[in-house]
C-alpha cells in the first residue's frame, strides 16, 4: 500500500481552540490518520503529523491549509521560531510503496493549488526544490515574513504565485524529504548567547555536524534553549548530537535540563539512543518484542 507522510507546520501555537479546530480538518479526510499534533508556545507554532494515501494526504494538507490561512493573521504574529507564512512549511515524506520522486510530484501539486486558490507565493524546497539555494529551509525563510516583501520581486521571486507577500497568509513553502527529527535541547541556564555558541558550532552550515540545522532562543520561562533538526540519523546519530550539545554545554558550566521532541521520530532513531547509552553490541529492532509484530 503506497503510504505518504505530511508534516506541516503552522504559525500558531497559543490558541488550543485554533489548533484543534485545524487539526479536525485533517481528521474529515477519509483514509488519511492523524498520527500527532503538538505545540509550542515560546515559538507559537503547532506541527501537526498525518499519513496515509497519497491523493488523500494531499487532499488533508489542502484542507489544513485552507483552514490555517483562514484563522492566522501573520501581520499579529511573534514567536521564536524563523517563519514566512501562517502555514509556513508543508514536507511530503515517503514512508511505503512511494518514491521521493513520487512526493516531489505530490508536492508540486499541492503547491501549485494553493497558490492558485490563495495567490499567495509558494516556494519548493528540499529534494523538491527547483533552485540549488533553495534546498534549505532557513535559506528561503531568512528574510522572514516582515522582510520577504522588500526581497520578493528579487532573488525571492516564488516558484508558484505571485510576487507579492499575502497580507495576512505571507507565504508557504512546500517540499519532499526523507524522515526529520525535529529536537530541541533545553538548558539549565539564561544563556543565551550560550545556546546561540552552541548551535554554530554543531550546525552543519557552519562546518559542524552533518545533516543537523540548529539556532540558539529563548524559552518563555528564561531557559536557553538549542533547537535543532537532525535532516538523517543514519549519518549523525541522536546520541552523537545530544552527547555534542552536553559536552559543550558542561565545558561552559552548565547543565542540560531536559530533551523535548517535536512530532514524531523513525523507532530505528530511538533504538539507536537506546543501544549508544546501553552500549548494547549488536541492538537492533530484531531485539524488540513489538516491532516482531509490525512487519
Amino acid at each position: 500500500m503506497a503510504i505518504v507522510e505530511c508534516v506541516p507546520n503552522i504559525s500558531e501555537g497559543r490558541r488550543p481552540r485554533i489548533v484543534r479546530e485545524i487539526a479536525r480538518t485533517v481528521e474529515r479526510n477519509k483514509g488519511v490518520r492523524l498520527l500527532d499534533y503538538s505545540s509550542d508556545v515560546d515559538h507559537n507554532r503547532s506541527v501537526f503529523t498525518f499519513a496515509g494515501p497519497p491523493s488523500a494526504v494531499a487532499r488533508a494538507a489542502l484542507a489544513l491549509a485552507d483552514a490555517a490561512i483562514a484563522r492566522i493573521d501573520m501581520r499579529t504574529h511573534a514567536g521564536a521560531h524563523p517563519r514566512i507564512g501562517a502555514v509556513d512549511v508543508i514536507p511530503f515524506v515517503p514512508i511505503s510503496g512511494v518514491s521521493m520522486a513520487d512526493c516531489v510530484a505530490l508536492a508540486k501539486k499541492v503547491g501549485k493549488a494553493l497558490a492558485r486558490k490563495h495567490k499567495i507565493p509558494v516556494y519548493l524546497y528540499a529534494k523538491a526544490a527547483a533552485r540549488p539555494e533553495r534546498v534549505r529551509l532557513p535559506d528561503i525563510r531568512k528574510p522572514q515574513f516582515e522582510g520577504l516583501g522588500e526581497l520578493i520581486e528579487g532573488d525571492w521571486k516564488p516558484d508558484y504565485g505571485p510576487a507579492k507577500v499575502h497580507p495576512r497568509a505571507g507565504a508557504i513553502v512546500v517540499g519532499a524529504r526523507p524522515p526529520l527529527i525535529a529536537f530541541n535541547i533545553n538548558l539549565r541556564s539564561n544563556d543565551l548567547a550560550l545556546a546561540r555558541r552552541i548551535s554554530k558550532e554543531i550546525r552543519e552550515s557552519s562546518g559542524g555536524m552533518p545533516a543537523v540545522q540548529a539556532m540558539g532562543v529563548q524559552l518563555g520561562d528564561g531557559r536557553a534553549q538549542v533547537s535543532m533538526n537532525l535532516l538523517d540519523f543514519t549519518v549523525t546519530p541522536l546520541s552523537a548530537l545530544w552527547d555534542a550539545v552536553e559536552s559543550r554545554a558542561r565545558a561552559a558550566g552548565v547543565e542540560v535540563d531536559e530533551g523535548e521532541l517535536i512530532g514524531l521520530m523513525p523507532l530505528d532513531a530511538a533504538l539507536e539512543v537506546a543501544g549508544s547509552k546501553l552500549r548494547l553490541r549488536g541492538f537492533d529492532r530484531k531485539r524488540i518484542i513489538e516491532a516482531h509484530f509490525l512487519e
